[in-house]
């Protein structure tokens, strides 16, 4: 579960580390009153789950209430990179500090936990990762000894942070990893992670992202959201379905969480072909689907406006391919004359195989298209999707 930053900096707080103090607005009178009660000069951050906020005019400075009251105006409802911000986060403005990034967290291509500290943070890090390449200290961490304070202060240097502030900087990431530790976090971040002149460190920004399968021992139900995905990922949840939404555009439901990467995968590089089309979720309908779970997962997969085509991709196990194909049909059947808005590719192999072609064949759909090969259901899947 990714938090909005208003959230990872209650959990920054609740571990000792500092942030500016602010609240979360809803409405521009809220933001105006808020920033009533600071007294300061403010910064109205538009709270979403994606990056980029800053170069997207979703970050912006306010000298005083009334000028609050505007900029959240201007913010909310302000779509970022696809993603809507319905309220703000407004918070003392913080001046004349050095920028310094910082992270923990899962390096699964290594399969060990990564600490990353640099001391040119801000907007740019990605950049920075990528051209220098030497300013990024990346350091693998053993999980069993973690980070006290001595591997804290060799991160700081490490990463060229200035020495007088290799005390304050240690202190802060010791309780960062706190965090990634004690909240069964998979990603902490902090982007600026800031240093003022009087040299306090503290955190401008956050970013979270918390491993739902250590949910069970954790009170994290208060982060829950779905608005930011228009409720899709809510709604998949409610209906037990295994779901993440991507940024892409084509539709994608397997069985088996192994079967859904390797799809991913395969529409991703056939969709270079067609524009760079690529997958636009990741659905796993589990090794005993039934034909209502079938309909249910394209139910909400033809609710998201951004998916111009799907991918039905399953092999018969325990799943039968006639209850895939009967899922199909009546899940078609919900929509009516007018029919699904995009076309459906299905690839059916294994249990039942063939009934289940000749039950998509008698249903005749003219959105339906029935494929034998993945590779081939990838190839027409993102033609669809580029048309």
């Amino acid at each position: 579960m990714d938090l909005y930053e208003h959230q990872a900096k209650e959990l920054f707080a609740r571990h000792g580390i500092t942030v500016p103090p602010g609240r979360v607005a809803a409405t521009a009178q809220e933001a105006r009153l808020i920033a009533t009660e600071l007294k300061a000069p403010v910064v109205i951050k538009a709270q979403v789950k994606t990056g980029g906020r800053g170069k997207a005019g979703g970050v912006r400075l306010a000298p005083g209430p009334a000028a609050a009251e505007n900029e959240a105006r201007r913010i909310l409802g302000m779509d970022i990179k696809g993603h809507t911000s319905h309220t703000v986060l407004v918070e003392k403005a913080t001046g004349g500090f050095e920028e310094y990034y910082a992270a923990f967290l899962v390096d699964r291509a290594n399969r060990t936990l990564l600490a990353m500290v640099s001391s040119e943070g801000g907007m740019d890090i990605e950049e920075v990762a990528a051209t220098k390449p030497h300013a990024l200290a990346r350091i693998p961490i053993d999980a069993l000894t973690g980070v006290d304070l001595d591997t804290a202060r060799l991160l700081a240097a490490s990463a060229g942070l200035p020495e007088d502030v290799h005390d304050a900087a240690a202190a802060t990431l010791v309780r960062l990893w706190e965090v990634m530790v004690e909240e069964d976090a998979l990603l902490v971040e902090v982007n600026p992670l800031a240093c003022t002149s009087d040299r306090r460190v503290l955190a401008l920004d956050g970013k979270v992202s918390l491993d739902d399968n250590a949910s069970f021992r954790h009170d994290h139900a208060a982060f829950a959201d779905g608005a930011d995905d228009g409720g899709l990922e809510a709604r998949a949840r409610a209906k037990h379905l295994n779901y993440v939404k991507l940024e892409g555009q084509v539709g994608v439901i397997g069985n088996g969480a192994g079967l859904v990467m390797s799809t991913l995968d395969v529409v991703a590089y056939a969709g270079e072909r067609f524009g760079g089309v690529r997958p636009a979720n990741f659905l796993d309908i589990g090794g005993g689907a039934s034909a209502q779970v079938m309909a249910d997962g394209l139910e909400i997969i033809l609710s998201d406006p951004d998916v111009r085509a799907v991918l039905v991709n399953v092999f018969g196990g325990i799943t039968a391919c006639d209850a895939v194909a009967n899922g199909i049909v009546a899940a078609l059947q919900t929509f009516g004359e007018e029919g699904p808005r995009c076309p459906i590719v299905v690839r059916l192999d294994g249990n039942n195989a063939e009934l289940g072609h000749r039950i998509l064949s008698d249903a005749g759909h003219p959105m339906v298209r029935v494929v034998t090969t993945m590779d081939g259901a990838a190839e027409l899947v993102a033609e669809l999707a580029a048309a």
